[in-house]
């Protein structure tokens, strides 16, 4: 992997632009599922019509907390440097690179590959605390972890 330095506000300000974005597009569905449930006529013929977009609407809902969530969890992850992993932390390994974070998973910024995960996540775990320099092994697939921002 090509040695590249990263602006970590910019990389946090991409992250919570998605989140957003992703936010506004629930909300377009939501409303329009919402108006489309208030215009199927009320008999009985078209009852599973409206369980269906019920059910659609509850989905959706659950996303938006999950959304919701991770705007707020956002919140907590600072731009702060440290040498160690840690919540916030951009760290390279000589396979991906990942922001720990948020569970937003696979996004592109400025032309490269980034995971977004959560603290939580198994990933995240095992390199807690770890450095430049220092190696891992998570589902049999061996890290070395290049750089640290």
């Amino acid at each position: 992997m090509q040695k590249t330095v990263y602006d970590k506000s910019e990389l946090r300000n991409f992250v919570n632009d998605s989140i957003s974005g992703k936010v506004k597009t629930l909300e377009f569905y939501l409303n329009f599922s919402l108006e489309a449930s208030r215009d199927i006529k009320k008999t009985s013929k078209y009852d599973s019509i409206r369980e269906e977009i019920q059910e659609e609407i509850y989905l959706l809902d659950k996303q938006m907390v999950s959304l919701k969530n991770m705007q707020r969890e956002m919140r907590r992850v600072l731009n702060s440097v440290s040498d160690k992993v840690k919540l916030g932390s951009l760290v390279i390994t000589n396979k991906a690179r990942f922001y720990i974070s948020v569970s937003l998973g696979e996004f592109f910024f400025e032309g490269d590959r980034f995971y977004a995960i959560s603290p939580e996540s198994p990933m995240a775990q095992t390199m807690m605390g770890m450095q430049a320099g220092d190696s891992f092994i998570l589902n049999r697939i061996g890290q070395e972890i290049v750089e640290v921002f």
